[in-house]
C-alpha cells in the first residue's frame, strides 16, 4: 500500500527534548556511551554464536538473536537522536519518519516474543532436560525466531500504513525525539479510532500474553530448581532466573507503561525518559546479564580473540 498523506506534509520536527538544553547536553554523552556499549556488546555475542561450535545450541541461537534485535532496534533512533541533541535542526522526512516507526514497532515487538520464546526454550532445558534437543530442535528453533520476526513486522507494517495515511492538517511538532507511533497519533486531525484499535490489540497480544507465559515459565522452573539437591546448583540457578527475570521485568514494565496507560493527548517529559530507559539501557544490559556473565561464552570470547590474532 502507498503511504498517502492528504495534508501534503513533507516532514516533521521532533521537538524532543529541545524544551530542556541542560538535559540534552547531560543525553548526549550519556547516550552516546550506551550506545557504543550496545554495538560492541551484541556484536560481540552474535560473533562469538557464529564462530565457537560449542555455542551452536538453542539457547545461544536464541541470544544471538537477542542480541541482532537489540543492534537493530537501537540504531533504528539511537543515531539521529544523537545528531538531534546537538542540532538545533531536529527535523526528518515524512518517508523517513515512516521508515523509523515500522522498524521500531517491528523491532520492538519481536524483543517481546524472543523473551517469551526464550523463557520457553529455558523451561524445557531445565525441566524437560531428556527430552529438550528432541523438542527443541534446530528447525523448531528457526521456526520460532522466524515466525516473530516476519509476524511483527507485518504487523508493524499494517499499523504504519494505517497512521501515516492519517490527515495531519499542517501539523508536524512531533513532541517525541522519535517517531514513536502514539506521539505521531496525537498530531491527527481525522478518526484515529482504527489505529487505535490495531495498536491496543497488538499491544495486548504482544505485553500480557507473553509475560504470563515468561512468569509460568519462571514459575515452573524455580519449582524444578528447589528440587536441586545440590545448594551449589540451586544458587546458580537461581542467580540465572533472577538475572533473566530482572531484564524482562525492566522492559515489559516500561514498556506497558508507555503503551497501556490510559491515552493522554498532552505530551510529558516523563514518556520520553521511559522511552529511553527501555530502548537504551535495556539494550545495554542484555549482553552483560545473558550471556557475559556466562563461563561458556567468556572462553569462547577468548578463543575466538586468541585465532583472530594467530591467524594475524
Amino acid at each position: 500500500m502507498e503511504l498517502v498523506n492528504r495534508t501534503e506534509i513533507s516532514e516533521f520536527f521532533l521537538k524532543g527534548f529541545s524544551g530542556y538544553p541542560a538535559l540534552e547536553h547531560l543525553l548526549f554523552p550519556l547516550c552516546s556511551a550506551m550506545y557504543l556499549v550496545t554495538l560492541l556488546g551484541n556484536t560481540t555475542i552474535v560473533a562469538v554464536s557464529v564462530l565457537d561450535a560449542r555455542l551452536h545450541t538453542p539457547m545461544y541461537f536464541f541470544l544471538s538473536n537477542l542480541s541482532l534485535l537489540d543492534i537493530c532496534y537501537t540504531s533504528t533512533f539511537v543515531p539521529l537522536m544523537l545528531v538531534h541533541l546537538l542540532s538545533a535542526q531536529k527535523t526528518i522526512s515524512f518517508i523517513g519518519c515512516a521508515i523509523q516507526m515500522c522498524l521500531s514497532l517491528s523491532t520492538g515487538s519481536t524483543e517481546c516474543l524472543l523473551l517469551a520464546i526464550m523463557a520457553y526454550d529455558r523451561y524445557l532445558a531445565i525441566c524437560r532436560p531428556l527430552r529438550y534437543p528432541i523438542l527443541m530442535s534446530h528447525r523448531l528453533c528457526l521456526f520460532l525466531a522466524g515466525t516473530a520476526w516476519v509476524l511483527c513486522l507485518f504487523k508493524s507494517v499494517t499499523e504504519t500504513v494505517i497512521a501515516m495515511r492519517l490527515p495531519f492538517c499542517g501539523h508536524h511538532v512531533v513532541s517525541h525525539f522519535t517517531c514513536e507511533i502514539l506521539a505521531v497519533l496525537k498530531l491527527a486531525c481525522g478518526d484515529t479510532s482504527v489505529s487505535e484499535v490495531f495498536l491496543l490489540v497488538g499491544a495486548i497480544l504482544l505485553l500480557p500474553v507473553p509475560l504470563a507465559f515468561i512468569c509460568l515459565s519462571y514459575t515452573l522452573i524455580l519449582a524444578t530448581i528447589l528440587r536441586v539437591p545440590s545448594a551449589a546448583g540451586r544458587r546458580k540457578a537461581f542467580s540465572t532466573c533472577s538475572a533473566h527475570l530482572a531484564v524482562v521485568m525492566l522492559f515489559y514494565g516500561t514498556v506497558i507503561f508507555t503503551y497501556m496507560k490510559p491515552k493522554s493527548k498532552e505530551a510529558h517529559i516523563s514518556d520520553e525518559v521511559f522511552t529511553v530507559l527501555y530502548a537504551v539501557v535495556t539494550p545495554m544490559l542484555n549482553p552483560v546479564i545473558y550471556s557475559l556473565r556466562n563461563k561458556e561464552v567468556k572462553e569462547a570470547a577468548r578463543k575466538v580473540w586468541g585465532r583472530c590474532w594467530t591467524s594475524k
